[in-house]
């Protein structure tokens, strides 16, 4: 006898010897192999427990249209709204020139003395006047390069002027310098206290990676003083560091690990390369993602044991995607965005005036590769962000309607990265099963379930330390 009961939309996957099932909202249900073949042929009994189990948690319904349908979309609503404010992250590339040389720079960076590579005041004061145009009420300003504190006057006079016009607009403005913290002099120090602008810097590892990856054999002496008299100026919480694993870092997941925290840092981003500048071509890319892979497990475990040992230290890549899988809220992180999160929450006015999708839009246009350029900052607000280029991205930008996404268990986790799809197999709509982008995230979010199923009891208090730490925002 057939059940009668209707099908919710759902997606699996097999987790070691269980089926994972995972419904729109992003909800997930382990259950015994053969399960989805119960479900799908009506074999399921009302008296069982999983059943009720099911019903409960949106996976199937007793009727055409679940009783709870308006709870189901607020909850789809809160998933997606990143897409309320639309675009909040702007990135101002202040110049190319920089002071270090970086075996993967991405930014197709310039010598420290060309001065050729800066952006000017009108340009400047252009792009200025676009991101006062988007309509979200908190706007992140961020200031990148080459290295951005080299023109100490472009980005004084940048705050300078966000600061001028905000007296009539009135938006919940913050600041972020993203530095090598080679050249924190007193005046960009000053500035920065003056201004609550953050800093986000660059750490790779110990002295031997990090030199290694900076072309520099002073480079870590160097930034670890620089990290130190920023927090003195600024305050601890006022300074982050960001790293880049390099081939050479695939190697040393614990020394990486050991060497944020001796420097006072809770947190660390396990930030792969990308298919962009120099690392393009001088990365063995047929093997590094499954080093990564194989990097990035390591790491983890490591870290889950330091935070059982008492050591809180969260590893931020994971603690966003355990956002997006262990609650209903959305995640402010562009590459996990869908609809993409290129125009729709971040945007790169370049230092010459033109205006990209977004940061690794401007690296292809270093190669000359426009294809992502919106327009110029003196364009109009509309061609720009709704113009058709933006329209041309926005229809294959979205997991739930991409070939090998919109069937996938973990479509509600990921994001839609038509810039890299185009860098890495020349189409904007990009190819699955060939997909670096597709892999990695399959590879992680895998692992974490198999954690979660495994691992139970040692893993989730540490999980729903790093989202409560997530979400109020320490």
């Amino acid at each position: 006898m057939i059940n009668r009961y209707y099908l919710l939309p759902f997606r699996f996957e097999r987790i070691g010897k269980q089926e994972l099932l995972v419904n729109e909202l992003g909800d997930y249900i382990f259950v015994p192999t053969g399960t989805i073949n119960r479900i799908v042929n009506h074999l399921l009994k009302k008296q069982e427990g999983l059943y009720k189990d099911l019903i409960s948690n949106f996976f199937i319904s007793e009727s055409p249209i679940p009783e709870l349908i308006d709870n189901m979309a607020t909850r789809l609503r809160t998933k997606k709204a990143f897409l309320d404010s639309f675009t909040s992250l702007h990135i101002f590339v202040l110049t190319l020139r920089c002071n270090q040389n970086c075996i993967y720079c991405q930014a197709s960076s310039k010598d420290s003395s060309e001065a050729l590579y800066d952006m000017n005041e009108k340009h400047l004061f252009k792009a200025i006047d676009l991101m006062f145009r988007s309509p979200s009420h908190s706007i992140t300003m961020e200031f990148q390069g080459g290295e951005p504190s080299l023109p100490f006057h472009i980005l004084q006079k940048a705050v300078e002027r966000v600061t001028e016009l905000n007296e009539k607009y009135k938006k919940q403005i913050t600041y972020v310098l993203c530095t090598n913290s080679i050249n924190l002099t007193e005046e960009v120090l000053c500035l920065c206290k003056e201004y609550n602008i953050l800093i986000s810097t660059s750490l790779d590892g110990s002295a031997f990676i990090h030199n290694h990856n900076r072309g520099k054999n002073d480079s870590y002496k160097r930034v670890i003083e620089g990290i130190s008299k920023a927090r003195n100026y600024l305050g601890t919480d006022r300074v982050s560091a960001l790293m880049t694993t390099s081939e050479l870092s695939l190697n040393y997941p614990k020394e990486i690990i050991d060497n944020y925290l001796s420097n006072g840092f809770n947190n660390i981003f396990l930030r792969p390369l990308n298919p962009y500048g120099l690392a393009l071509n001088n990365t063995d890319w047929d093997t590094y993602f499954d080093k990564f892979i194989t990097f990035y497990k390591s790491a983890l475990n490591y870290i889950i044991d330091i935070n059982i040992q008492g050591i809180f230290f969260v590893e931020e890549f994971t603690a966003i995607l355990l956002r997006k899988m262990l609650t209903p809220f959305t995640t402010g992180f562009v590459d996990l965005q869908s609809p993409t999160g290129i125009i729709n929450s971040v945007v790169v006015y370049n230092y010459d005036g033109y205006v990209y999708a977004s940061d690794e839009s401007r690296m292809l246009a270093e190669y000359h590769d426009y294809t992502f350029r919106l327009g110029h900052v003196t364009d109009k607000y509309e061609s720009l962000f709704y113009g058709k280029k933006a329209q041309q991205i926005a229809l294959i930008g979205g997991t739930e309607f991409i070939a090998g996404c919109a069937d996938c268990a973990f479509q509600s986790y990921c994001g839609a990265d038509p810039v890299r799809n185009h860098s890495t197999q020349n189409d904007m709509y990009g190819f699955r099963p060939t997909s670096s982008f597709c892999k990695k995230h399959k590879a992680i979010i895998t692992y974490l379930f198999y954690l979660i199923q495994k691992e139970h009891d040692r893993v989730m208090p540490i999980f729903k330390q790093w989202i409560n730490k997530n979400e109020n925002g320490f």
